[in-house]
């Protein structure tokens, strides 16, 4: 913790130098793919698909190469369906599903081999049925935290509407296979994740059956009244705790947007009042990037066609936020990357090695 009631007040520039330099450690540079996916066939609104761009618009890029990583823009998914593919019952647009998730595991893949965190940009949240399987196909050892507002747990046996950005969960956890038919052109996709090694952050629409399940298997969740009971910072801690106990795992965090309360982004499909505010939100992002094993980053389920244009602006720097917050963005503000800093004429302030 960097104040402390037991520590004196630091005073002066000197003092103010001493107290920033243990931040500046937090932003060590990074190599970053991002990868746009501008899906939304897994969802019934029209518009999720333009999320990526209004993110990259926003400034996205620069504000990451500010902080001091290599970033590269592997620009967006791009895919050709399968007409004649015949999938399960109550599993809509599969054929779409099923090509468009593929090439984004391939992509990500890809980004994975060079070394890169993959920083995906949805699009609905069913691009994580490629994102995940790529990072669990790169990682030995792979935790997720998954940020959101549903449990994304269900299977076409138990989904309301049939969507498939309510299904990833249930399609990439190990323990739910024997739960599923078989998928015709999902060979490529084999579950891998252990549901031990997932946590929930900011559940509050969880539908009967996800429910079930997630008392089965004993998975780790953390609704909203656990956060107003333990705090943000108690929140995050536990569920880090759980899904990475001996602190070497690779970690993926896919952030749905409508993690957060309505009135921080309204522009999304399925917005939930009640939420994480965008402060809660930034802690979690932050808490993740200090582990210092962040993998993967999907942001997903912006909707541009949705709300005013306050509204979309609103939330298009809500996700700018979140995302700059997992790769070192300090609310106290960053180091300079200079190795001096200038004070007055003639004067400069040199940084330690």
């Amino acid at each position: 913790m960097w104040v402390s009631s037991t520590v004196r007040p630091l005073t002066g520039l000197a003092g103010l130098w001493t107290a920033t330099r243990s931040l500046s450690s937090r932003t060590a540079s990074k190599k970053i793919g991002i990868l746009g996916v501008p899906f939304e066939k897994g969802q019934r609104n029209q518009g999720v698909s333009g999320g990526p761009r209004a993110i990259r618009e926003a400034g996205l890029a620069h504000a990451l190469r500010a902080l001091g990583h290599d970033v590269e823009d592997f620009g967006d998914v791009s895919y050709d369906h399968i007409p004649d593919l015949v999938g399960p019952e109550n599993m809509d647009k599969y054929q779409h599903v099923v090509a468009c998730m593929h090439q984004v595991s391939t992509l990500a893949r890809r980004i994975h081999a060079e070394g890169r965190v993959c920083l995906a940009l949805g699009g609905d949240h069913s691009v994580t049925i490629g994102t995940v399987d790529a990072t669990v196909n790169a990682h030995e050892d792979v935790a997720v935290i998954w940020v959101d507002a549903h449990a994304d747990l269900n299977t076409p046996a138990t989904s309301p509407s049939g969507s498939a950005h309510g299904m990833p969960v249930a399609l990439l956890a190990k323990d739910l296979s024997d739960y599923w038919p078989y998928l015709p052109g999902m060979d490529w996709q084999v579950p891998k994740l252990p549901l031990s090694n997932l946590a929930y952050i900011g559940l509050r629409s969880v539908d009967e059956f996800e429910r079930l399940t997630m008392e089965k298997f004993n998975v780790c969740a953390f609704g909203m009244q656990d956060v107003e009971s333990l705090g943000i910072t108690g929140t995050v801690e536990l569920a880090l705790r759980h899904v990475d106990p001996h602190k070497r795992r690779a970690i993926h965090l896919s952030f749905d947007i409508d993690a957060l309360d309505s009135l921080e982004a309204p522009s999304t499909g399925c917005p939930v009042r009640g939420g994480l505010t965008l402060r809660e939100a930034i802690h979690i992002m932050e808490k993740v990037h200090e582990t210092g094993r962040l993998a993967a980053v999907d942001l997903v389920e912006v909707n541009p066609n949705l709300g005013s244009a306050r509204d979309v602006q609103t939330t298009v720097q809500a996700a700018l936020q979140v995302l700059l917050a997992a790769f070192g963005h300090s609310r106290l503000g960053n180091m300079p990357r200079s190795a001096e800093i200038p004070l007055t004429k003639g004067a400069t302030l040199k940084r330690d090695a």
